[in-house]
């Protein structure tokens, strides 16, 4: 048998990665990533790792070594508002650059849209969502609420097993994407042993930093030509502490929320003044329009109460 196969680069041959990289595109990509998200590190570590596995995995095809197609499927696991959906978004990009799908689309659906509520509504919701996601990524927030066993009467098992029947049969052109909260994800793996197996890469996704979550709303105000007086952002640095320690927070979209708010309160303080107003004061969020949120509100009760 010869050392090389038809095709493949003869004995001393040079491949040179670094123009596979660049001719791919995937550096945007990550570079995107980089860019748009804070913080994040090892996240953003473990996807540079499976860029640079499909990378190869590239680059052995078309040297004629002998491949099969990876296992791509994915769980990704944290809190709310930790970046899930927009990593989600880069991958579908990454795989699309590297054409292990054909059209990287980003399909995001929760149970409701694969689970029918009477018999013989669940399969073809399934399979009309499945459609949708060929040649890209099925993206499934909460993926645990699809198995509820104390419910005799409810459908989502039959969803789960068109769902890996699929995820099997078709891998070669759809990546599902699996996202909730770690121990419950966990403990929907224990349940349904069929998706562990399926599932090649499990990335967890920590909660930011009080420092990470302000630089997350200056990038969110600049996004709309706002920003923070001074003294605001100061205000918004005590908000994040604050905030992260009441219930229902979920990092960067609590942010998002409260920035929303914050806008419209400073909407309503410029529509109070009764003279011309500067031109930059339709972009600065003043310490009042963040002072008047209920966080604020329940520290003054409690430092009443000491």
């Amino acid at each position: 048998m010869p050392d090389t196969m038809a095709g493949a680069p003869a004995a001393g041959e040079m491949i040179d990665l670094r123009a596979e990289f660049d001719g791919a595109g995937i550096g945007d990509v990550l570079a995107a990533l980089d860019r748009d998200l804070v913080g994040l590190r090892p996240v953003k570590a473990r996807i540079r790792e499976v860029a640079s596995l499909l990378l190869i995995e590239r680059v052995r095809q078309k040297c004629g070594f002998a491949t099969e197609a990876p296992t791509l499927h994915m769980s990704f696991t944290g809190n709310p508002g930790t970046g899930k959906t927009t990593v989600a978004l880069r991958m579908a990009n990454i795989l699309k650059a590297l054409g292990f799908v054909r059209q990287g689309q980003l399909i995001s659906v929760t149970r409701d849209d694969l689970v029918g509520q009477y018999i013989g509504h669940t399969a073809p919701k399934t399979k009309e969502i499945l459609k949708k996601a060929i040649g890209g990524v099925l993206f499934i927030d909460e993926a645990y609420y699809l198995y509820r066993p104390d419910n005799e009467r409810d459908y989502g098992q039959e969803a789960i097993e068109i769902l890996l029947q699929v995820m099997e049969n078709q891998r070669e052109d759809l990546v599902v994407i699996l996202a909730g909260y770690a121990d419950r994800m966990e403990n929907f793996f224990t349940l349904n042993p069929g998706f562990r197996s399926r599932i090649a890469h499990h990335i967890d996704f920590p909660d930011y930093e009080n420092d990470e979550l302000l630089a997350i709303s200056d990038t969110m105000l600049a996004r709309q030509h706002y920003r923070f007086s001074p003294e605001a952002r100061a205000v918004m640095d005590r908000y994040i502490a604050r905030r992260r320690t009441q219930p229902y927070f979920s990092n960067a979209r609590s942010v998002r929320n409260a920035l929303d708010r914050a806008r419209l309160r400073q909407a309503n303080r410029l529509m109070t003044a009764t003279s011309p107003i500067p031109k930059d004061a339709l972009t600065i969020i003043e310490p009042d329009d963040l002072l008047a949120s209920r966080v604020f509100r329940a520290e003054e009760k409690a430092d009443a109460g000491a």
